[in-house]
């Protein structure tokens, strides 16, 4: 054999080998970035009554829900100001300061669905105060998902990574 050939041989040995290096970082990168993709830490953030922009967002939680799959994500709702009109039962309006109830019965069943996928609504102890909401006028209301600021929990929530939508 001679050296040209010697010298092709270990060219075309050197191009095969980089090629595999590069594809094998490819595939080492692409899992990562799938692995990450597949995490999600994601806050929404609801401070407004209109029924359509409401059940919209609900929407908005479920496609993303679908889009990752629900073992994939760590995703909180939440409600201050005129949002918790989301959770107010529709004969408790009149004892507040909200000017819409909409936590009707094809609400009530959207956000049991949500729940029932792991989604967690966090709702504003200012906002009951402010608006004289009575526990007992929020569709499944828990004492756990009670935070002392509606605005604090986003700051707090974005602080350990939780991506902000507003939808």
């Amino acid at each position: 054999m001679s050296q040209n050939n010697s010298i092709q041989i270990k060219t075309s040995q050197i191009k095969i080998l980089g090629l595999l290096a590069l594809a094998l970082l490819s595939l080492f990168a692409l899992g990562n970035v799938q692995a990450e993709a597949t995490k999600q830490k994601v806050v929404y953030h609801i401070n407004n009554d209109n029924p359509k922009y409401l059940a919209g967002a609900l929407g908005n939680i479920q496609n993303h829900i679908n889009a990752v799959g629900k073992d994939n994500l760590e995703l909180r709702v939440v409600l201050h100001g005129n949002g918790l009109s989301l959770l107010l039962y529709p004969d408790a309006l009149k004892n507040t300061k909200l000017q819409q109830a909409n936590a009707t019965e094809e609400m009530q069943a959207k956000i049991s669905g949500l729940k029932d996928q792991g989604i967690s609504f966090k709702i504003c102890a200012n906002t009951l105060k402010s608006k004289n909401i009575a526990e007992t006028d929020l569709y499944d209301f828990s004492k756990a998902d009670l935070v002392p600021s509606g605005v604090a929990e986003l700051a707090i929530l974005q602080g350990q990574g939780f991506a902000y939508v507003k939808p």
